[in-house]
This record gives structure tokens, sequence and C-alpha cells, in this order.
């Protein structure tokens, strides 16, 4: 077979300069040392990477709508438990399920099929590639837009200032279904997504990975910065990396010096109404957003201190 046939997911993809979506995608896949199938839900990653006739797809692909990538995964592999007890599949090693959706599947119109397929312990993964918007149809606000940013549906102008409410915590969401493991990732620190997703794939039961998926579009940066927004991100501690295995948490990246907020902020597009507006208002938000991350950074320590 041809070299590039061979790949997981093979180049050629329509996503934008500097996306992040196919360092996902690959990283996820090639970490990967089993068979499997994969569930991909509606989104900028399937429509750029399924364009008929032509598919990036190397695996077992299956395209979701929006909201069920999770029930298509969970239907998948309970036919497959089904065809191995009638003795129907003959396995030299054991298939893997994997579902991929962005933010706007995962924390909004996909949440409820998610949950119950956490619930019912359906033995697959689930990585959510995390834009902060509903890029796929123009770039609305979804549940991960961070507050304060600037999309289609929460404009920066004299009556709006961006988007006013604060980003869902889908990880405490998810592990709330009191899950085996669960991790945070991002683009950044490769090596750190390629061990956390070995670890989510060897487990019997469901495992959720929350990976930061920076968008140009969206955020406003040139394509050349995506690497560098991404670490800025964790650096800031806007996106901590942590796991939570068997419900102990454990920091998987110590930032050695930490960057303010406003640093990771001022790079993007999304927040530059912010610098337009006058000192105290931009100070106070700033100030109230810094004092969050902070906080959610002392609160992860404590965890990992008290070993819960």
């Amino acid at each position: 077979m041809n070299k590039e046939l061979a790949k997981k997911f093979r180049s050629g993809h329509s996503s934008c300069a500097g996306c992040a979506m196919p360092i996902v995608v690959r990283t996820v896949l090639n970490a990967v040392d089993f068979p499997m199938v994969v569930a991909n839900a509606t989104g900028c990653m399937e429509v750029t990477s399924t364009i008929y006739p032509q598919t990036n797809w190397q695996v077992p692909y299956i395209h979701s709508v929006f909201g069920n990538a999770a029930a298509t995964i969970a239907g998948v592999e309970t036919a497959y438990r089904a065809l191995k007890k009638r003795g129907a599949v003959k396995e030299k090693k054991p298939v893997k399920f994997i579902a991929f959706g962005g933010d706007g599947g995962t924390y909004d119109i996909g949440l409820q099929a998610l949950s119950g397929a956490l619930e019912r312990g359906h033995n697959f993964l689930y990585v959510c590639y995390d834009n902060e918007g509903y890029m796929n149809t123009g770039g609305q606000r979804s549940g991960a837009t961070p507050r304060g940013a600037a999309t289609e549906t929460t404009p920066f102008g004299g009556l709006s200032w961006g988007k006013k409410d604060n980003r869902k915590d889908l990880m405490a969401i998810a592990e709330a279904h009191h899950l085996e493991y669960l991790a945070t990732a991002n683009i950044s620190f490769l090596e750190d997504l390629k061990r956390k997703v070995k670890k989510a794939i060897e487990v019997a039961g469901p495992t959720f990975l929350l990976v930061l998926s920076p968008c140009t579009a969206l955020w406003k940066f040139p394509p050349s910065q995506t690497i560098e927004i991404a670490k800025k991100a964790t650096d800031s501690l806007f996106w901590p990396l942590y796991e939570i295995e068997k419900g102990r948490y454990k920091i998987t990246y110590q930032p050695s010096k930490i960057l303010k907020l406003a640093d990771f902020y001022r790079l993007q597009g999304r927040f530059k109404g912010w610098w337009e507006k006058e000192t105290k208002e931009r100070e106070a938000f700033l100030a109230e957003e810094q004092r969050k991350v902070e906080e959610n950074w002392a609160n992860l320590q404590k965890r990992v201190e008290c070993g819960i």
C-alpha cells in the first residue's frame, strides 16, 4: 500500500492554515496501537476531511450529526460486544472505539448523548477538540467560549462586551460520571497528549480527553502562531494540564514561569475590544478573569495535595 494511504489520517484536508484539529486527530490515532472504529460529530473536522469523493480517514469511520457522536460509537461498541458473544468476531487485538467532537457538539448539542454513553459505561474514548466556538457554522459562541470573547453572536461594541457568561466546566461534568480516566491536553504538549491517549485507551470503560485546539479564524491570530498561542494558554493557567485517574488528580505540567492572563488574551483579536475600552473597564475585566484562573489553579493543587 502507498505510504500516504497507510497513514491513519492522510494529508490533503481543507482545514484552515494553522488549524490545530489535524494535529489533534493524527496524534490521537497514531498513539493507538489497536484496530479502531471512529465516530466523528458534524463540525469543522468532519467537513474539512470528508469532502466527497475524498476522505482523509484511513480507519473505519462514521460521520454522525452534531449531537450524537457518543451515541453512535456506543451503538457500534455494543454491536461489537454482541458479535463477540456469538463468536462472530475473531480478533488478534481488541477493537478500540473513539469518538471525536468539537466543543459545540460536546459542551452543548451533544452533551446529553455523551452523558448517557458515559453513564452506561460503554468502552470508548471521547475526544473533544475545543476551539471555543461554533466554527463550522460561522463562529458563534458556544458553552466553551470564554467570558469577554467576541464572536458572531456575542460581538464587541457599544452595547455588548463580548460573551457575558463564563465557560462551562466540562471536566467537572465528565468527572461526575465517575470515569476511571479523564484528562485535559494541549497541542503544544504532544508527548503529554500521546501519553494520555495511551492510558485512556487501555481502560475498560468510558474515558474522556479535553484537548485545546486554537482556531485562527475565531481567535484571530496569524496561522504561524498556533503552537505559541496554545502554549501561552497553559503557561497563563487558562488551560492547565492535568489528569484524573480513579478519582485522583495529577497536574502533568507545571509552568516554569506563570504568565499573566493578559499576555495570552492580548495576542488574540477576539479580545481586541478590551484594549479599545477605557483602562478602568479593561483592568476590572482582566482582574476578575485573572482571579478565576488563579483560584482554579489553587484548587487543582489542593486536590493533588489531598490525594483526591
